[in-house]
């Protein structure tokens, strides 16, 4: 399916806001306000998306393999959160559903990068600690050994960029219905 110019624009956009949302609130111990940002994005992206519940799909595998990846970090104290954790040891409800806003750039702004595994990889590699350490200007997270949780994280983004895209691929709300 092509996607307008517009659609492109809006999603990054949408997912800009949403970050910034959960992370800012995050950082100010007040991570329920991001949260509902988030759902209202995500839930915006599902309602316009012409095949919604595979675009919803979609989103709840980003969530959870968010929960797992991030629990991880939380567990091995490679990061630390100091709002929104529900369970000790278990990735704060805001990082989470930072992954289902990420999911919705997946069949989007992101869909070029299908099939582009190494670039994928890279992307991930680079993207993803880049968006923890602003979580960390912000104030929303610490590390708590930033060279391990960032090699983690580089790695981890590396190999979940190109695996959350192939899945986007077969989850993809944004292709025209049959």
């Amino acid at each position: 399916m092509k996607l307008s110019t517009t659609m492109l624009v809006s999603n990054f956009l949408l997912f800009q806001i949403g970050w910034f949302a959960c992370v800012w609130s995050a950082g100010a111990h007040q991570p329920w306000i991001g949260l509902l940002v988030t759902i209202g994005v995500v839930g915006f992206h599902v309602l316009r998306a012409p095949i919604p519940q595979a675009e919803l799909t979609l989103v709840a595998l980003a969530l959870a393999t968010g929960l797992v990846f991030d629990s991880i970090l939380v567990w091995q104290d490679w990061l630390r959160y100091s709002s929104g954790m529900v369970l000790p040891h278990i990735a704060p409800y805001w990082i989470v559903a930072l992954w289902g806003l990420f999911a919705t750039l997946l069949n989007v702004s992101l869909r070029w990068m299908r099939g582009r595994w190494g670039l994928a990889a890279l992307f991930g590699a680079l993207g993803g600690p880049a968006a923890y350490y602003g979580g960390l200007r912000l104030g929303a997270l610490e590390f708590g050994n930033m060279r391990a949780g960032l090699v983690a994280l580089a790695i981890g983004w590396a190999v979940l960029t190109p695996l959350l895209l192939a899945l986007s691929a077969r989850w993809d709300g944004y292709a025209r219905p049959a």
